[in-house]
């Protein structure tokens, strides 16, 4: 039997998807909630939230993600980084995904991808879990309701935890998958209840089309000044650097929190929602996202609480570090209504520097930022991925490898471009160490990095004084009102200066050595402003 609201003509079985149980289209959360506590998907918790564990996977799993190798996608894919899938290995995953669903009850979303209507992928999810439902519902865009009547997907993804894929069989590494075929605009997932996994599908599918359209696809946070779209930041990084928390100031505008595009029209969010990390999150250091997290719907995901009282407990990280809330973009009081936003006056480049080498912020020329945007240099935080225990360092291109089909020239040539015409001003954000590496330094402060946004993002560095950092050449402020002097030369805050010179050495070799992929494919100025 079918429940809910969907297009008559666009239904499962007009897919192709038949003979499962019950099919519930286009619930709302009230419904969710109520179908995955009567399933015992999960716990009500204060306020209304969902409380939830996902086993097994409490992050991405990068090694089992896969695309189909066909004739349209072969030249524009960036192998090296996308695991490929024979085209026949796929069709079998699929054909034995189908049987598995059988007289299984599932869940249907129709969605949307992209604020900016001329830029949209209209996006079907359908889930095992009614759970993986409402978390859909909150982090992609909800079309108005009578649009439900005459949705047709682009692309449509299928999740089903429950299934395991044979590797030989299917061709993949594992009985995990996540595989996505552009020609069938079909993605599938398999045995993963991590809810991430959705959404970075879409993202994935955006990475790719926007590209080839002109459009800037980025892994970025990003808001505005009240009242003023055109005085748009983004905030590039990964997982852990930071991006949700500072773009979530309450002095600014949320455009969105993860990913967005940058158009000629201008920046516009992808989604309708926030993944946010709640490992050590506090309300006077984050009140907004704190504040969610006993708001209606929100679903909590790998956190500990009390089972008589339902207290969250923000630094017990023994289901994960990967710890997460995730809640509509509404539920942030200075969230923009339109998601929309002016083409970016700042962009900053996050990193979280295990090495403790980096200075808090830094200056970027134009060829310095696809400098630092190509090397996409951090630290892989605990539990964004599996097997990841403490912060790695690594370079991850255009701070989101994971993400980006195509090779990284096509996003670094764009943001270039875009940077020259728009005139933005780059900066680099050290979130990671202080004082020592990883083990022996302390995290940056938070009130300090946001002290140095505020002053960069108002434009009251234009006119400081400058000095050059020796060993990466961009521009470093000498002083910076509000925030600690020594903070602001990261040598001086080593009780061992020769250890700290060893360090940074190290680090302009990984720089230099990672480098080397980019030569034969960048121009003389990028080339130029290359280290070691």
């Amino acid at each position: 039997m079918t429940f809910g609201r969907v297009n008559p003509e666009f239904r499962l079985e007009d897919q192709g998807i038949e003979g499962l149980g019950n099919v519930y289209y286009n619930l709302m959360e009230p419904a969710l909630i109520e179908a995955a506590l009567k399933r015992g998907e999960g716990t009500l918790g204060k306020g209304g939230s969902f409380l939830v564990t996902t086993g097994k996977y409490t992050g991405r799993s990068p090694k089992d993600k896969f695309v189909v190798r066909t004739p349209l996608v072969e030249d524009s894919i960036w192998w090296e980084n996308n695991q490929p899938m024979a085209a026949d290995a796929f069709d079998r995953l699929y054909a034995d995904m189908l049987t598995h669903m059988i007289d299984k009850d599932y869940y249907v979303q129709d969605l949307v991808g992209g604020a900016d209507p001329a830029n949209a992928i209209d996006v079907r999810v359908v889930t095992e879990l009614a759970w993986h439902s409402l978390f859909v519902r909150h982090l992609l865009r909800r079309p108005d309701h009578e649009d439900v009547d005459s949705f047709v997907a682009d692309f449509t993804i299928i999740n089903c935890p429950t299934f395991k894929a044979d590797p030989e069989k299917h061709g993949c590494n594992s009985e995990t998958v996540i595989a996505l075929n552009f020609d069938k605009k079909l993605i599938l997932i398999g045995n993963t209840e991590y809810a991430g996994e959705n959404k970075k599908s879409v993202f994935t599918l955006l990475n790719y089309i926007l590209p080839g359209k002109g459009i800037m696809a980025m892994h970025c946070s990003a808001n505005h000044a009240p009242g003023n779209p055109i005085d748009t930041a983004v905030f590039f990084g990964l997982s852990g650097t930071g991006k949700t928390t500072l773009s979530a100031d309450p002095e600014r505008v949320l455009i969105g929190d993860d990913e967005h595009g940058w158009s000629d029209r201008g920046t516009f969010n992808f989604e309708g929602g926030c993944y946010a990390k709640t490992i050590n999150l506090s309300p006077e250091a984050e009140p907004e996202i704190y504040a969610t997290t006993e708001m209606f719907g929100t679903v909590i995901e790998n956190m500990v609480f009390d089972p008589e009282t339902f207290d969250l407990d923000f630094e017990d990280d023994s289901l994960t570090a990967n710890m997460r809330c995730a809640y509509p973009l509404h539920y942030i009081s200075n969230a923009s209504k339109s998601a929309l936003g002016g083409h970016p006056k700042n962009i900053i480049m996050l990193t979280c520097d295990a090495f403790g080498v980096l200075p808090p912020i830094a200056r970027l020329t134009p060829a310095q930022a696809m400098y630092h945007f190509l090397s996409g240099f951090t630290s892989k935080v605990a539990g964004t991925e599996r097997g990841v225990t403490e912060p790695e360092p690594t370079f991850s291109t255009c701070f989101g490898a994971p993400f980006m089909p195509r090779r990284p020239e096509s996003y670094g040539n764009l943001l270039r471009d875009k940077i020259a015409k728009h005139g933005a001003t780059c900066w680099l954000v050290n979130t990671g160490w202080t004082g020592g590496a990883y083990g022996t330094g302390s995290r940056m402060p938070i009130k300090a990095t946001r002290s140095l946004l505020t002053a960069a993002l108002e434009g009251k560095l234009a006119s400081i004084e400058f000095r050059k950092d020796p060993n990466f050449g961009f521009e470093v402020p000498v002083a910076v009102e509000g925030v600690p002097e020594l903070l602001l030369n990261p040598r001086k805050t080593w009780e061992d200066k020769a250890a700290y010179d060893a360090q940074a050495q190290k680090l302009v070799q990984m720089f230099a050595d990672n480098f080397e992929q980019y030569a034969p494919y960048i121009d003389e100025d990028v080339k130029a402003v290359a280290i070691g």
